[in-house]
């Protein structure tokens, strides 16, 4: 008898990505490394999934995404989609559909989001790595929009995300002209958080992991909300926002531990309560 395939395995059965525990820490790794990590359906529903997994999981106190093998994402998988000659519109439909559902995770996640990025991003791995909180790039990563490119329109976050870290022009320029950034240039326009060789990727993205995941969870995920929603603000309305967010923090286990402790003198312990 014929075994099930698991509909979340990608080629030879392997799954598409990875979820493992380091401590307070997970990593999601993308893990199609022969086709570059590339986006087809089982790999967007995998990491939906992953995401779903870990949602609800205060344990977790940062997650790490990267990829497996010789880049972080290659963006959507063009040969998996040109196999469906016509019937493509209803096939990326589908996958658009779970991936959107995943970054939107990935963006309100209730820990910081740290990306190791290696080798190329590209499209939609472009929107997955900048979607993270910090993005820690290889030397020799490179940064690609890449869409019209191939006759085809952003997704995966990517024109939401590039005017707000480049502004519009720039944006506009990386998206019609498909200019490949190194990681210098991307650090310079503010897409990336540092840069380091490209051997120590995975070990710094850990460190940068283990050091929020000692930190205050909960004043780190009302941090993030507040600066994510600040450009769609109203001034006084966020003025109201951060008003009650301080004082609700007053209320939190880390919030009083944080004050006692500078009153004492002494390191702050937090459990993310």
């Amino acid at each position: 008898m014929s075994q099930a395939r698991d509909p979340l395995a990608g080629a030879g059965g392997a799954p598409p990505v990875l979820v493992r525990r380091e401590g307070a820490v997970a990593v999601v790794t993308l893990n199609r490394p022969d086709a570059g990590n590339s986006i087809d359906a089982a790999l967007a529903a995998a990491l939906l999934a992953a995401m779903e997994g870990l949602h609800g999981d205060r344990s977790v106190r940062a997650l790490v995404i990267e990829g497996a093998g010789k880049m972080f994402c290659a963006g959507g998988d063009l040969a998996s989609f040109a196999r469906q000659d016509r019937g493509a519109a209803h096939y990326v439909g589908g996958l658009i559909q779970d991936l959107h559902a995943a970054l939107e995770r990935i963006c309100t996640f209730h820990a910081p989001v740290i990306s190791a990025v290696h080798g190329a991003a590209a499209g939609a791995g472009l929107g997955l790595a900048l979607i993270a909180d910090l993005v820690v790039a290889g030397e020799g990563a490179r940064f690609v929009m890449a869409y019209t490119r191939s006759g085809l329109t952003p997704d995966g976050g990517t024109s939401w995300l590039l005017p707000r870290l480049v502004g519009l022009r720039r944006a506009v320029e990386l998206t019609l002209l498909n200019r490949t950034l190194s990681a210098a240039e991307a650090l310079n326009l503010g897409m990336v958080t540092e840069v380091t060789p490209d051997d120590a990727v995975a070990s710094r993205a850990r460190a940068l992991a283990v050091e929020l995941a000692a930190g205050p969870t909960t004043a780190y995920a009302t941090a993030r909300r507040l600066l994510r929603d600040a450009p769609q603000a109203d001034y006084s309305d966020h003025l109201a926002s951060e008003a009650a967010s301080i004082v609700r923090s007053f209320g939190t286990e880390d919030g009083l531990e944080g004050v006692r402790a500078f009153h004492e003198r002494r390191r702050p312990s937090f459990n993310g309560a």
